[in-house]
């Protein structure tokens, strides 16, 4: 049992979608921030354009980012922000949860 399953407060459970490491990494970049623009994942993480789009594509799809797009401040030109949603944070804290437990030897139901 790992130390977050015995307090009860997350049931560990492996993401195929989250543990890819630059959907990991765009996870973690928007656990932190209430939103991001596009341009500033992609430049943080050294992403073309075309990768960090199907990234974040496959988290939106699976309903762990929304992605919304508005007029940029500067400019009249449309800017995509992206948001990690309830959803994808405790899919997040779970995957977390589950590294934990493989790290520790414990053995999951994946």
């Amino acid at each position: 049992m790992t130390p977050d399953h015995a307090h009860g407060s997350v049931e560990p459970r492996f993401d195929e979608i989250i543990h890819e490491p630059m959907r990991l990494r765009i996870c973690g970049l928007l656990s932190g921030m209430r939103e991001m623009p596009f341009s500033a994942i992609r430049e943080t993480l050294g992403l073309s354009d075309a990768m960090c789009s199907r990234h974040l594509k496959t988290l939106a799809d699976c309903g762990y980012v929304v992605l919304t797009k508005r007029r940029g401040e500067s400019n009249r030109h449309m800017v995509v922000w992206a948001s990690i949603t309830p959803e994808g944070r405790a899919a997040m804290t779970a995957h977390l949860a589950a590294l934990r437990a493989i790290a520790a030897g414990d053995l999951l139901d994946v």
